[in-house]
């Protein structure tokens, strides 16, 4: 209220100019600190205005914003009445000189209702102006409140209009807008240093890599130690080619004094393969702030592409032990013994951080996740009990524990645990658990009670329930009943592509073959890149087919994708050779059989493919390998355990 009353109590607009300016200065000042004062500050302000401004409407139009802000006062005092702005098509972008300035993004403000009231010309911002502005804004006439504050920021003394520009020009207009009013204001004001950083900054972030470098140079050479770090936030190139430009604008620039520059090129060049000469870059930065753990990690990461890890282990020690209280360098040290498939040495480090930072959840649950890896369940057990006291971590505690008890085939505590998951992203696969574990003691009732009380309890996962509940009907032979519960669920979600998936795998490749086809086709054109469904297609394709030239080429090329390929998935591999391999053998190929599946069977062995290889070496008459094969089949899978020769016959 202090603040009112003084200006209740100041001159009326229309005396002493001196007066005038010091009240401009005080709100200045305060609508910058709070805008959100500016109405109760408009009534104020309007109690003192003239009471023979009987015709405010005629003064609103004789007042609208001019799109070309002159600079010379003097001149606009003399200019007349009619330099009103009569061109609604001002051109945009027009160069700042020292007569005009145009105001960015607006053609013409002649639209907009006016910025001021009975005011005179004057070389300051106008607070009736800046009080307008500030209605729009509030009001979300966002390109009024830009535009204003805009042509107001140009007057004398105005760096805190500039700002409050700059911010509003940001939060609604494209960077490259905003860079020009800032480079332009920034020309006029060549001695506002502030602004040579918000130009460097937005230099940057428009990908002006020529701007930002000759910004920097000047920054560097007025001080060449200027911290850059405001700057550089949030400004890293995503693609090659920005970040060469970057690296190009920055490397004439002396960094040696400066360690945020010096960091940036060094991060650069590190990402360039260019190690030997990024480490020099670090180092400078590290002079200057040895025990900044960003720059340690930094170096540490060089270092892991020209010297040892034993070396690169060395020196990251040793940066922790001269900052014992830094949880990133402990974590930096742990996951790179990971890396390096050193876990029992990674482990030890997790208890000694552990032991010191014994609040810490992250670090408690990477503990009792790495003692669950190397099998140290009594520590993995303590230390996930410890996490459970945890509210917020209750749910990956008692998920980590059921995974401990399953590994420990204690499976009704795993059962115990794993029903204690309510997280979303956890409880699915926790569920999944308990009904594997219940179906492995033939309790489909309970299996199928799980899954009924998971759809009841997270409607999320209707789908995934059915497709479940329904495997668990075919595997108990009731592939009909399987079908007609994935048919009413694909009623309740007909879009649910995997609902469809799982029930075109549940009809037959030959009795339903239109039904399957329409399916598979329908899915195809819902995901055109599915591999699994493509896969699906081939195999009903060859099976009424076998010389099928599209179901083989799809099947052919799902196994000539490449491992390194992000599209290469291991066992939809295997499944297009065991398809390709079905319908070879279909075909009497013995030897293609053998080609496609021998050495996949020798490294992942499933019953699927061995019983394939079994046929054909069968049909080659190689009875030392069919009897090698059956022996390893019984050992692996119990293949053949009641008749062996009917097995034989039947696979």
């Amino acid at each position: 209220m202090i603040f009112f009353r003084s200006l209740l109590r100041s001159p009326h607009p229309y005396s002493e100019y001196s007066s005038f300016r010091a009240l401009l200065h005080v709100a200045i000042e305060r609508l910058c600190q709070r805008y959100k004062l500016a109405l109760s500050l408009a009534v104020c302000l309007c109690l003192a205005a003239p009471v023979h401004a009987s015709h405010p409407d005629v003064l609103l139009e004789t007042k609208i914003p001019k799109v070309s802000v002159a600079t010379d006062n003097k001149a606009a005092a003399n200019k007349p009445n009619d330099n009103k702005v009569n061109d609604s098509n001002a051109a945009i972008d027009t160069p700042y000189n020292k007569d005009t300035l145009t105001i960015e993004n607006v053609k013409s403000i002649n639209g907009l209702a006016p910025a001021s009231l009975w005011q005179p010309e004057l070389s300051e911002p106008s607070l009736y102006a800046l009080l307008d502005a500030e209605f729009a804004a509030d009001r979300d006439d966002k390109r009024r409140a830009v535009a204003i504050y805009k042509q107001q920021s140009f007057k004398e003394d105005a760096t805190a209009v500039f700002e409050r520009a700059l911010s509003l020009s940001l939060r609604n207009e494209r960077v490259e807008d905003s860079l020009q009013f800032a480079k332009t204001w920034q020309d006029q004001n060549p001695d506002h240093v502030p602004a040579w950083f918000y130009v460097a900054h937005l230099a940057l972030r428009a990908h002006d890599y020529i701007l930002a470098g000759e910004t920097l140079n000047r920054i560097l050479r007025y001080d060449p130690r200027a911290d850059l770090s405001e700057i550089l936030i949030g400004i890293y190139p995503n693609n090659d080619d920005d970040k060469r430009e970057l690296l190009a604008a920055l490397q004439p620039l002396d960094s040696e004094q400066n360690a945020s520059l010096s960091v940036l090129k060094a991060g650069l060049l590190y990402q360039f393969n260019e190690p030997e000469v990024a480490i020099v870059h670090i180092n400078r930065a590290l002079e200057r702030q040895p025990d900044y753990v960003p720059f340690i990690t930094l170096k540490a990461d060089i270092l892991r592409k020209i010297v040892t890890a034993e070396t690169v282990i060395n020196y990251v020690s040793q940066a922790r032990l001269r900052n014992p209280d830094s949880k990133s360098l402990y974590l930096y040290e742990i996951r790179y013994l990971l890396d390096l498939k050193q876990s029992e040495q990674a482990w030890k480090l997790l208890l000694e951080a552990h032991s010191r930072f014994s609040d810490d959840a992250e670090i408690t649950l990477l503990a009792a996740l790495v003692s669950l890896d190397i099998e140290k369940y009594a520590s993995a057990d303590k230390l996930l009990n410890m996490l459970a006291k945890s509210p917020a971590y209750l749910d990956q505690a008692y998920y980590y524990l059921g995974i401990s008890a399953e590994r420990q085939q204690k499976f009704d505590k795993a059962k115990y645990y794993l029903n204690g998951v309510m997280q979303e992203d956890l409880v699915l696969e926790a569920r999944r658990k308990v009904v594997a574990f219940e179906m492995l003691d033939n309790n489909t009732n309970a299996a199928i009670a799980t899954l009924e009380k998971l759809r009841k309890d997270f409607t999320v996962f209707e789908p995934d329930t059915f497709v479940m509940q329904a495997d668990i009907l075919w595997q108990q032979n009731e592939s009909d009943e399987a079908l007609r519960l994935l048919t009413r669920a694909a009623r309740k979600y007909p879009d649910n592509e995997m609902l469809l998936f799982a029930r075109a795998q549940l009809l037959d490749d030959k009795e339903d073959y239109v039904i399957k086809r329409t399916l598979l086709n329908h899915l195809q054109a819902l995901d055109p890149s599915n591999l699994s469904y493509q896969l699906s297609y081939a195999q009903l394709l060859l099976a009424n087919e076998r010389s099928s030239e599209q179901g083989l080429a799809l099947a052919t090329a799902i196994i000539q994708i490449r491992y390194d390929d992000p599209r290469y998935d291991n066992d939809l591999h295997l499944q297009a050779l065991n398809v390709l391999a079905s319908n070879a053998l279909a075909k009497k190929n013995y030897k293609q059989v053998i080609d496609y599946l021998q050495t996949p069977y020798d490294v992942l062995p499933t019953l699927r493919s061995g019983s394939l290889l079994l046929r054909a070496y069968q049909g080659l008459g190689d009875n030392q390998k069919v009897e090698d094969l059956l022996v390893d089949l019984q050992q692996r899978f119990s293949f053949g355990q009641h008749n062996i020769n009917d097995s034989i016959q039947l696979y």
